[in-house]
């Protein structure tokens, strides 16, 4: 298997993303090929003790990149020989078995969206990061890349994060609940109403496992495993559960470390500490999955280091290896309010 990398996006581009996919490359046991500037990539390689491409390492030249100034919509058009464009060519073409960007957020789904393509009867390819709970994880999809949505868009992400967590987590007949300002069905505007009477057809039908409408505390404790909502809901619960995240880090090293009974308590629970903050890191999960598009394409965030492209690589794989398109492609005709 091979996980194409844009080695030039991202705030830290191209030495960390090099060394997560020399590590990627060799942990996974994938190949790896590395777009981008040569020489850049070269010398990022050497720094990593790697003097020549390592054998399951390939440099793809590419002598653009896509700015984060640039803009999203026409980055790649304009930019024809980008790290991002090459690679997205390469992966329709079948050059690799997926792709991994820390790029530009709106140009990568710009660029898989018309590149790539949508895998048929999609309305909206969704972003499906995967967030911690109480009990373990859930899938929120949408986060960001739909902001104003449709009925139909929200069913078929509901599909979409069912497959996901299915096929990708493991987990078996996945919890899906509808984001909500509470849990009776009347809740809501037209958009959670409408697609509320949706879901719960579909549960009837035994397609979907539709626990109802959810609000934002019971996602967190776990109360489901898809959380559907469109897309700017979506990004502020996810940059909420983040700001919360980053303020108990900080509250719990202030109260840790206010004297020396309080080190001594650190030192006894530092296993359970270090756990707690791991389940918060965004560079242990690696990224997240662009759904709906024909072929696995990976966002990871733009301050990836190291460590967050080869838990990407390892994302990446997994996705590739799994039944998600197949399972998509199956159910389009249960995805479309339209249909007869």
């Amino acid at each position: 298997m091979k996980i194409i990398i844009d080695a030039m996006g991202g705030d830290n581009a191209p030495l960390e993303i090099v060394k997560g996919a020399l590590t990627g490359a060799s942990r996974w046991k994938v190949d790896i090929a590395l777009v981008g500037d040569p020489d850049r990539i070269r010398a990022a390689m050497e720094s990593c003790g790697v003097s020549a491409p390592a054998q399951k390492v390939e440099i793809v030249p590419a002598s653009e990149i896509i700015e984060i100034s640039d803009d999203p919509a026409t980055a790649f058009k304009k930019k024809k020989d980008s790290s991002m464009t090459v690679g997205l060519n390469m992966l329709r073409d079948g050059a690799g078995d997926a792709f991994v960007s820390a790029g530009s957020t709106g140009a990568l789904l710009a660029g898989a969206t018309l590149v790539v393509k949508r895998v048929r009867g999609i309305r909206r390819a969704a972003m499906a990061p995967v967030i911690p709970t109480t009990k373990g994880q859930a899938v929120l999809i949408d986060c960001g890349a739909n902001a104003e949505c449709t009925p139909e868009y929200l069913l078929q992400f509901a599909y979409l994060g069912n497959f996901y967590a299915s096929e990708v987590l493991g987990i078996e007949k996945p919890r899906v609940g509808l984001l909500n300002i509470g849990a009776e069905p009347e809740k809501g505007t037209d958009l959670q109403r409408e697609t509320y009477a949706r879901l719960q057809a579909a549960a009837q039908d035994g397609a979907l496992n539709f626990v109802g409408n959810i609000e934002a505390k019971e996602a967190i404790k776990g109360e489901c495993d898809v959380i559907v909502t469109d897309g700017f809901a979506g990004n502020i619960l996810l940059k909420s559960i983040e700001g919360v995240g980053s303020f108990t880090a900080h509250a719990l090293k202030d109260i840790f470390t206010k004297n020396l009974k309080s080190k001594l308590a650190a030192a006894l629970i530092q296993g359970d500490l270090k756990a707690f903050k791991n389940r918060l890191d965004p560079n242990k999960v690696g990224g997240t999955a662009l759904i709906g598009i024909s072929k696995p394409v990976i966002k990871a965030h733009g301050a990836s280091n190291a460590e967050a492209i080869d838990n990407a690589v390892g994302q990446a794989q997994a996705i590739a290896r799994s039944n998600i398109a197949a399972n998509i492609e199956k159910n389009i005709a249960r995805m479309r309010i339209d249909r007869t």
